[in-house]
């Protein structure tokens, strides 16, 4: 059985559906801090069978000691933290504290109970500002904000984790930009608040709910001044974590992959693409650059293809299509 960590989250729900789909048995901790209850319903609806559940934070040993003590948990994936790149500098101490200790908690609680497979999810903001594109895995680490630090230090951990215990199996994924929704309606990326991400955003202008969107720079050194991001479909990305957990099947130690498409796509054609699905609702003014940003940031996904046979197949129209249809079902 596995354990999802923050699994009612955008990519916890989605990773949930592909794990049913492949026949693994999972139980989910999530303390809602940035989800939803009702998701539990809609995964229970989308995958057609009850779904076990425990609220709670990752941090708190002794409800992860409650599930490793009623579940037979033989790997764990690590969805939780806090994820938001812009409020990560407003609030540092927050995020060490949430994504450094949740992860302490759940080694502490796997190595009382001899579990030796971990599944990190991790980021691209890993590689700070790349000299080059596109990114392999290989190239030198850094990070530019508190969030991407929280990541960087928590492949540290894991990497000396291993080190001290070489029977453990880790998968370190590095995740691009994930969007879109699951082909129901019924899950997709639903943050409490004003969201942090580009495409909850669109929809929500594109829906009526808020006015406009804010486009952070238009002055950078890029094709029309805007960032340019690895976008990736999440039912893709959730793919990938199927694929890694079947990769810790065969005892590799410690492996780490970049997950996202090799293309980059700008802010703008995002935004022009969306308005092509769903005509033309989305206005948009441009803002300063936010603290923390980089220009530039796409994936060289070889290494993922080539160990685990994963390649992403949903292109821009799907990820807008499904992100759209998402938002018109949840009004």
């Amino acid at each position: 059985m596995i354990l999802l960590t923050g699994g009612l989250g955008y990519i916890g729900s989605h990773t949930a559906v592909e794990l049913a789909e492949a026949g693994y048995d999972f139980v989910i901790i999530d303390n809602l801090s940035n989800s939803k209850i009702e998701v539990k319903d809609k995964l229970e609806q989308i995958i057609g069978s009850p779904i076990k559940f425990y609220k709670g934070d990752v941090q708190n040993e002794e409800i992860l000691t409650k599930i490793f003590t009623e579940n037979d948990i033989d790997a764990v994936i690590h969805f939780a933290g806090y994820k938001a790149v812009g409020e990560s500098v407003a609030k540092p101490i927050e995020y060490y504290d949430n994504n450094i200790n949740t992860t302490l908690a759940l080694l502490r609680v796997m190595r009382k109970f001899n579990v030796k497979n971990f599944v990190f999810s991790s980021s691209a903001t890993v590689y700070g500002r790349a000299k080059s594109m596109p990114i392999y895995e290989d190239f030198e680490v850094s990070a530019t904000n508190p969030y991407g630090r929280t990541k960087l230090f928590i492949e540290e951990i894991l990497k000396d984790a291993y080190v001290a215990d070489n029977s453990l199996n880790i998968a370190l994924l590095r995740y691009f930009n994930p969007v879109g929704a699951h082909k129901s309606g019924l899950i997709g990326e639903n943050p409490n608040g004003i969201p942090n991400n580009l495409m909850p955003y669109i929809t929500r202008v594109a829906t009526g709910k808020l006015d406009h969107l804010n486009i952070f720079g238009n002055d950078y050194p890029t094709k029309d001044g805007t960032g340019v991001r690895d976008y990736i479909h999440v039912c893709d990305l959730a793919l990938g974590h199927v694929k890694a957990v079947k990769k810790l099947e065969t005892a590799p130690g410690l492996v780490v992959y970049n997950l996202g498409t090799g293309t980059g796509y700008s802010v703008l054609e995002m935004v022009n693409a969306f308005n092509e699905v769903c005509g033309n609702k989305v206005k948009y003014e441009f803002a300063p650059r936010r603290p923390g940003d980089i220009d530039v940031c796409y994936a060289c996904p070889d290494k993922a293809e080539k160990e685990l046979g994963f390649k992403a197949t949903r292109n821009l129209k799907d990820m807008c299509e499904s992100s759209y249809n998402f938002e018109i079902n949840n009004k």
